[in-house]
């Protein structure tokens, strides 16, 4: 699966089987990294004039998610939800491979639409305590988590911290939600490694990872938690209730 998120580059898919398994994938293998780091790393595209992602060529293919991508969605999404807010802080993890360009990201929609995105950079549990101890200090309305597989990890801490200082989040996953978190964005967590599984079979079976294409997600998920709104005294518009895929009631 290739995912902007990783934190690390990945191995060979093919460490993961014995025996003749294992020699079938040896050299052949579906990348977890992301679209955007794939690239940046010559992973996929090592010859841009031959390779592209439908016929990413060479021995690597996989599967983008493209959560990194969506971080400027997510701005656009919470402002839409708290359009009081003037500070949107913008959580950041520095030791992910992609923070640059997140942090360009951020700093491009903060141009654009003339508003205040100050970034917080945690990549510990202590660095997220403290990141949220500043948020009055910022005098921020709002938060963006950003896009990081460590941030997955500690999704209990980052939402009872949002409840903590009665500040909405949004989050990359709907598995933030369910746990109580206000709004998330993002493609499926789990479908990508679904078809993960259905690249490793088509390998084993014979099929060569340069006529595979590294594919992409053709949907996005967007979850929203009434209960926590309403602890927030959150509207929630009309607009962003209709495109949800799913409503916690």
């Amino acid at each position: 699966m290739i995912s902007r998120s990783s934190a690390a580059a990945s191995s060979s898919v093919s460490s993961k089987f014995r025996g003749s398994r294992h020699r079938s994938l040896r050299g052949r293998r579906p990348s977890s990294r992301g679209a955007g780091e794939a690239i940046a790393c010559d992973i996929v595209l090592s010859d841009r004039r031959r390779n592209s992602l439908p016929r990413p060529g060479g021995n690597a293919t996989g599967i983008s998610i493209l959560n990194a991508e969506l971080l400027p969605k997510r701005i656009e999404l919470i402002s839409e939800l708290v359009p009081q807010a003037k500070v949107i802080a913008v959580l950041v993890n520095p030791n992910n491979p992609i923070a640059g360009a997140m942090i360009r990201d951020v700093e491009e929609v903060a141009r654009a639409r003339g508003m205040q995105l100050p970034l917080l950079k945690a990549g510990s549990e202590t660095e997220i305590e403290a990141a949220f101890a500043t948020l009055l200090q910022l005098q921020a309305h709002a938060l963006v988590i950003g896009t990081d597989a460590f941030y997955l990890t500690r999704r209990d801490q980052l939402v009872t911290l949002a409840a903590r200082y009665s500040v909405p989040a949004i989050y990359e996953w709907r598995e933030f939600v369910v746990m109580g978190g206000l709004i998330s964005y993002g493609a499926s967590v789990t479908a990508p490694y679904r078809q993960a599984g259905v690249y490793v079979g088509r390998i084993l079976k014979g099929a060569k990872p340069a006529d595979l294409p590294v594919e992409q997600p053709m949907k996005f998920e967007m979850a929203v938690n009434l209960k926590t709104a309403r602890v927030l005294s959150l509207a929630v518009p009309q607009t962003i209730l209709a495109r949800a895929d799913e409503v916690i009631e």
